[in-house]
């Protein structure tokens, strides 16, 4: 019975989807639940939304924990009409997670991923107590990117510095021998995301920062802007065999996801920013990444704006509420 309503649901949602954003994937299987799905019913006396509750909790010994709430309550939703099924749904949410002695802690969040072009049902996220965190945004490959006087795009794979450019600009790959650098700058990002709930920088953060960092520049993957020899920004970005975490949140394809844009405070607002991505996106496109995916907050404000202008656009909202047993 519950197999026949989420194929039903699926193919009912996958269709609303396709509709508001062809960047959104097909509805996949629910998530292992804690427990039997929530059910909202219908007029027709079979269920016409249903929700699983995941309890995921990040170990102190994983970086995961730095972003976010140790301990998450995750609700998946499949909904006919979300705008009239969301309530019922979130309101047998809030019952279960009051009987769960974790979810009263003070490091836990109660979690919903939402498309970000499907506007029915924010009103019940609202009212539930959920806030909009974060943006999961998308940009398609070879989307054009605007110039922005300095901000011109760049080809080819090395070192790069030409008309249009930054003056004194290179942008190169980085390698272990700047591991310092990179470390240092992956720490800024995680210092400012901290200001808008993006981040909590854990006793472990910077010691895990640094051993992913040292595996993470055997690859080919992240890029280090120099002004005059000096390193002032850094992208790094997830291949994608290390990006199926979250490849599942767009559309088929090769999928890579933008893990750090960081540029050094002194050196903002030069136009390093947009050459540094455009150079990396030239890159992208060249090793054939059909979509690539980032996380941004919804309060930066910062992150939007400059994201907007570099071609992508916002995916799915990720609401919350801190703690989880702030869920009305």
């Amino acid at each position: 019975m519950i197999r026949d309503v989420i194929h039903d649901l699926n193919n009912a949602v996958g269709q609303r989807w396709q509709a508001l954003d062809p960047l959104l994937p097909a509805p996949a299987d629910l998530p292992e639940g804690c427990l039997p799905p929530f059910l909202a019913g219908g007029l027709d006396g079979r269920p016409a939304g249903l929700g699983v509750c995941h309890h995921r909790h990040e170990p102190t010994d994983s970086l995961a924990q730095t972003w976010g709430a140790a301990t998450k309550f995750v609700l998946t939703m499949r909904l006919r009409d979300p705008e009239t099924e969301a309530d019922e749904l979130l309101a047998q949410w809030r019952e279960h997670l009051a009987g769960v002695p974790e979810a009263a802690g003070p490091d836990t969040a109660a979690i919903v991923n939402w498309p970000a072009r499907d506007v029915t049902g924010v009103l019940a996220l609202l009212r539930h107590g959920l806030q909009p965190m974060a943006v999961i945004a998308a940009r398609p490959a070879s989307r054009p990117v605007p110039s922005y006087g300095a901000h011109g795009a760049h080809g080819g794979h090395g070192e790069h510095e030409g008309p249009g450019d930054a003056p004194g600009l290179t942008v190169r790959l980085a390698g272990p021998d700047d591991l310092d650098d990179v470390a240092e700058m992956e720490m800024g990002v995680i210092a400012y995301d901290a200001r808008f709930g993006g981040s909590i920088p854990r006793p472990a953060t910077a010691a895990l920062v640094q051993a992913e960092t040292r595996a993470a520049l055997t690859r080919p993957w992240a890029w280090i802007a120099e002004r005059d020899g000096r390193p002032v920004g850094l992208i790094h970005v997830e291949p994608p065999e290390s990006s199926r975490w979250i490849a599942g949140m767009t559309r088929p394809g090769t999928t890579a996801y933008l893990q750090t844009m960081y540029l050094r405070p002194r050196d903002r607002g030069a136009g390093i920013g947009a050459a540094l991505v455009s150079r990396v996106h030239d890159v992208l496109d060249t090793r054939g990444i059909d979509v690539t995916l980032l996380h941004y907050g919804q309060v930066n404000p910062l992150s939007a704006p400059f994201w907007h202008r570099m071609g992508y656009r916002p995916l799915w909202t990720i609401w919350e509420a801190r703690p989880a047993a702030a869920l009305r």
